[in-house]
């Protein structure tokens, strides 16, 4: 079972911290042993969390107060699973830290369903036939994709949006999507380890 999990943002103020904070309480109600950090791709070592994030948090009872810190080697080699919170955090991450690419995953790539992974290799393996047909025949360089294909390839959306400067309903409507996401992280942990 995994049991070091770090999650990553940008400035480690707003959604990493949400998604420690959060999962701590929940993998403590749950009587999972976890150990949870986060850090950030451009944080600031020691900044405290915005204050939005730690009304959340201590809403749902943390009192503990958290401080970013930027993601290091340290922080990739001590996890052994590495949740962003965007696309562009994981390739940031795989890109300087090329070893940690087979632990790294967006949060909700990592949590969804299998139905939804099963439709998602689909688009992927569609539009890579695309491209192949492509490169292969010189006469369709030009063409555009096909529009469905072009939607498939672009619809799948593993972002949890940054609500850095926005109002306490849009951290509000940040932290409840990564609740959800966590939800079904402590699901699928749950299960790796029956």
């Amino acid at each position: 079972m995994v049991n070091r999990i770090l999650f990553v943002c940008t400035g480690n103020t707003c959604r990493s911290p949400l998604a420690e904070g959060m999962l701590r309480l929940m993998a403590e109600e749950a009587g999972l042993p976890l150990d949870i950090r986060s850090a950030g791709t451009a944080a600031s070592e020691g900044c405290p969390i915005s204050p939005h994030s730690r009304q959340i948090l201590q809403s749902k009872g943390m009192q503990e107060m958290l401080l970013s810190s930027p993601v290091s080697g340290e922080h990739v080699n001590w996890a052994e699973l590495i949740l962003t919170m965007t696309m562009g955090h994981k390739r940031s991450l795989i890109q300087q830290y090329p070893e940690a690419a087979d632990k790294t995953f967006t949060l909700k790539e990592y949590v969804r369903h299998e139905e939804e992974a099963a439709a998602e290799a689909e688009k992927e393996r569609a539009v890579a036939e695309w491209e192949i047909q492509k490169a292969l025949n010189p006469s369709l360089s030009g063409a555009e994709m096909p529009p469905w294909l072009e939607w498939s390839a672009t619809s799948s959306d593993y972002d949890i949006s940054d609500p850095f400067g926005g109002s306490f309903d849009v951290y509000k409507r940040c932290a409840d999507e990564i609740e959800l996401c966590l939800r079904r992280l402590l699901d699928k942990l749950k299960s790796s380890q029956q």
